[in-house]
């Protein structure tokens, strides 16, 4: 189990991304039943499914699988792989427990609201997927995705996002290692991350108003802008491209951005800065400027306002 992050940010709880159910029209109502067969409702069309739990002695897996149109509300999950394939679902005030191994896989266009899910590897290799005001915790959690939103949600996972591109988070409270990697145009905003080497290989990342705390943040990114940003742990901002840092501040942040072309505004202190390879970095004040044992050319230029007033 991965404990909960914790922080004191007021973090902004307003649905920036107008998220809005899907008014799907069903035709047909299963309600207050108790499934355990191997794909129980396998193929389900056009229908509303309430109230419904999926466990029992037969053990029975995918449930749902290649369900089309579908609403399932306040639902109990306790068997293996029961949304794959699924298109045009919704699933909310539902709870999907640990033994629901990989619920969701291949599935698209999913709206998923009010949950608490507790399965390993939620989520693969699903197209435009919601995510809203829910309790998450997978390790694996949606790898290889595209188009994915997620708004006012707490997850604990690792290696979150895996390879995934198109996303949008917004208010989120994260908790995990190795999280946001390998992934392309990644929007984060109030949220705050408590993860480590986070962001590794990302690609056209933008953070702003938030909180990153962890060790070795960012390293080999290219084209990431940290905008109203808060970087705590030692070594972050390592050998990335094109990084931008706008009106930041930094906490406990030693040996920073070694061999990174960066551009960057800090407010406050900076504990050591090692080897920019190029562009500037302007801050308050900074503890050491280490320009030694390059192994490139490292010509970043570093403004120290409070010696220069």
């Amino acid at each position: 189990m991965i404990e909960i992050a914790q922080n004191n940010l007021n973090l902004q709880a307003q649905n920036i991304f107008k998220v809005q159910q899907p008014q799907l029209k069903t035709m047909n109502v299963i309600e207050n039943k108790t499934y355990d067969e191997e794909r129980a409702l396998y193929n389900l069309k056009d229908t509303h499914i309430k109230n419904c739990t999926f466990a029992g002695p037969k053990d029975g897996e995918s449930s749902l699988k290649e369900s089309r149109n579908v609403i399932v509300d306040s639902c109990n999950f306790s068997l293996r792989y029961p949304l794959w394939h699924s298109q045009k679902y919704v699933l909310i005030n539902s709870n999907l427990d640990e033994k629901t191994r990989a619920p969701i896989w291949y599935a698209n266009d999913g709206y998923i609201d009010s949950c608490k899910v507790e399965s390993v590897k939620c989520l693969r290799e699903c197209h435009n997927t919601v995510i809203n005001n829910c309790t998450i915790n997978s390790e694996e959690f949606g790898w290889k995705c595209n188009d994915i939103e997620i708004n006012n949600s707490t997850i604990n996972s690792v290696y979150m996002l895996f390879g995934t591109n198109n996303v949008k988070i917004n208010n989120l409270r994260f908790s995990g290692k190795y999280s946001f990697q390998y992934m392309e145009n990644l929007t984060i905003t109030n949220s705050y991350l408590d993860t480590k080497d986070a962001f590794w290989h990302s690609k056209n990342v933008t953070v702003k108003n938030s909180t990153i705390k962890g060790e070795y943040l960012t390293w080999f990114s290219e084209g990431l802008t940290l905008i109203n940003c808060k970087i705590i742990g030692t070594q972050p901002l390592c050998y990335c491209k094109n990084l931008k840092m706008i009106n930041c501040s930094m906490e406990g942040t030693d040996l920073s951005f070694e061999y990174s072309e960066v551009e960057a505004t800090i407010n406050g202190h900076v504990l050591s800065i090692k080897n920019p390879k190029s562009g500037s970095i302007t801050v308050d004040s900074v503890g050491d400027i280490i320009l030694e044992d390059s192994i490139m050319e490292s010509n970043a230029k570093i403004i120290v306002r409070k010696e220069s007033n």
